[in-house]
């Protein structure tokens, strides 16, 4: 399941060999600068609270083989002596009713078994998915770093240079303010770039399980990959969801284990305690005698309704939580579908309109520099209007392979899990700065 949703295949430690075989495709893998598909490869191999999770197979694996085991029987033995005469009384019980649920218990804890493993699906895929957006966010970050290196350091000369041109009286107090409070708010955004370049880093860490100085210096790339050159159309996104959807999977589980449930449950509410076995009995100067017992529970204070409307309320329940499932996956899908494409009109607008234009303004700029038709100044005035575009392009381009995943998240996985909003900052940025 997993595979067939991410492309990448998981497996489960069980062993010291397992662990030696995994931290040398973890090693091998981090030789190499990271990319989208070796980043959630090592996540699904090293995620430590994915392994944990996956015990919870072990657990309902042996429910399973628990439930298709008979009780062990019971064996009583008892001895009385009153003067001369002695009594031994000696039984064997077996859980007679046991026997006659084996076959429904074994069915209901088969269902949970698959129910069990939806789940642990589902928390690979949502894995693969949180590594996916991790790394793009790392990327864009460590991008938008050397970015604003290169602002800082041209604010820095900037402002230099109008100090020393206010010294020798050729430049306002005013205007040498405006250039120094540039570059003090521009070291400030680099400051900021980089603690954000070391957050998103260290979540993508985090999800690869990584740990140790040679563990976490890998490489990824400096900027992020080129949009392609059209979308995906995808079609009937609603029926795909219903049909791979994992939380929807896994809900449809958990209303048939709870409906199997009830059924047992209506079975056995007058009888939950019948055990049969042999008993043999021998007393001194007596024959012996033997025979059988019956235990049975009798139901004169509990008849077992109370039992039965809970079983009724649990199924209800979980066909309601099926239907909301259901809902909102469908409402999830259609979202996650409409912020791919916005966002990949967005960024293929800032490629091909925004950032483009900029450019032919920088040039013009230059040329009538170059005439000594501008000042050095209005060259530099040029460039910081660039920085909100610039920025605003990078985080559009990082929006989109997010909105990708999100909706690949939300189609296969168990949904996006949150607001899949555009934020309009960079498109504010920019007018800022005009």
């Amino acid at each position: 399941m997993t595979k067939a949703r991410t492309g990448q295949t998981v497996q489960r430690e069980k062993s010291a060999d397992d662990v030696a075989e995994v931290q040398q495709t973890v090693n091998q893998l981090l030789q190499k600068p990271l990319t989208p598909d070796s980043a959630v490869q090592i996540a699904l191999a090293n995620n430590k609270g994915l392994q944990a999770s996956f015990a919870e197979l072990g657990i309902a694996e042996a429910n399973l083989v628990q439930a298709g085991r008979l009780r062990n029987p019971g064996f009583s033995f008892s001895r009385l002596r009153g003067g001369d005469d002695i009594e031994i009384d000696r039984s064997v019980m077996f859980d007679f009713i046991g026997l006659l649920t084996l076959p429904a218990r074994t069915g209901i804890e088969s269902r949970r078994f698959e129910q069990a493993k939806l789940f642990a699906a589902a928390q690979a895929v949502q894995l693969a998915a949180d590594t996916r957006r991790a790394y793009f966010n790392a990327v864009a970050a460590q991008q938008s770093v050397q970015y604003a290196e290169q602002v800082a350091n041209a604010a820095q000369a900037s402002a230099e240079l109008a100090q020393r041109m206010s010294h020798v009286g050729n430049w306002s107090k005013l205007d040498q303010a405006r250039e120094q409070a540039f570059y003090a708010d521009a070291t400030t955004q680099l400051a900021r770039a980089r603690h954000n370049a070391v957050a998103a880093r260290e979540q993508l860490t985090r999800l690869l399980g990584l740990w140790g100085t040679a563990a976490t210096d890998y490489k990824i790339p400096d900027r992020l990959p080129d949009l392609p050159k059209a979308p995906n159309e995808v079609t009937d996104i609603e029926t795909r969801a219903m049909q791979q959807r994992l939380d929807v999977q896994t809900a449809k589980r958990s209303t048939e284990a709870t409906a199997s449930a009830l059924g047992l449950t209506k079975a056995t509410r007058f009888i939950n305690v019948f055990e049969a076995g042999y008993i043999n009995k021998s007393q001194t100067g007596a024959p012996r005698e033997n025979g059988y017992e019956i235990s049975l529970e009798l139901p004169i204070f509990d008849w077992g309704s109370a039992r039965t409307a809970r079983a009724e309320a649990t199924y209800m329940q979980a066909v309601q939580r099926t239907a909301d499932t259901a809902v909102r996956a469908r409402s999830e899908v259609r979202e996650a579908y409409s912020a791919y494409r916005t966002s990949y009109d967005i960024a293929k607008h800032y490629r091909d309109e925004v950032v483009p234009l900029r450019k032919r303004i920088s040039d013009e700029v230059l040329l009538r520099y170059n005439g000594m038709l501008a000042s050095v100044f209005e060259l530099l005035t040029d460039a910081r209007s660039q920085v909100g575009s610039v920025n605003g392009a990078i985080q559009a381009q990082r929006d989109f392979w997010i909105a990708e995943t999100n909706l690949e998240a939300a189609i296969n996985g168990n949904g996006v899990g949150g607001s899949t909003s555009i934020s309009s900052s960079a498109s504010g940025q920019a007018q800022a700065q005009d």
